[in-house]
């Protein structure tokens, strides 16, 4: 046999594809979306918890590598999975992981807008009456 019919027929020849390597991306996945949901959890915490609102220096290096993080695992699987021809898992993990990485990243605009409003009962008495607060006079 020559080299073109033997590239030929291993060509031809469709290959199963292969469960443990698409469960081992899937469990990439998964690890890289608990990484973008933990740094979209970091983010929503610290906000609250400074003065301005603003996050420090290191809550943003931690939520950037844990991104970082989850941005390479998802490319690294996605590679892996293109590489063995899956084309289903490939799809699907990557929808999947958009759509809950888009609601997480939709929850945490929704929350920045809401922080960024000032309340409806703060300085204009329409809240309620502060802590030893005369009312009677």
């Amino acid at each position: 046999m020559d080299l073109p019919t033997i590239l030929a027929e291993a060509v031809a020849a469709p290959k199963p594809p292969n469960l443990w390597g698409a469960l081992g991306c899937a469990l990439a996945y998964s690890g890289a979306l608990f990484a973008t949901v933990d740094a979209f959890a970091d983010m929503l915490l610290a906000s609250g918890d400074g003065s301005s609102g603003r996050l420090s220096p290191a809550l943003r290096l931690k939520s950037g590598s844990k991104l970082a993080a989850a941005a390479i695992t998802v490319v690294s699987a996605g590679t892996v999975l293109a590489l063995d021809a899956n084309w289903f898992a490939l799809t699907v993990l990557s929808v999947v992981f958009v759509i809950l990485a888009g609601i997480g990243a939709i929850v945490l605009v929704r929350h920045r807008a809401h922080a960024s409003v000032p309340s409806l009962g703060g300085d204009r008495g329409l809240g309620p009456d502060p802590v030893g607060a005369d009312v009677g006079g």
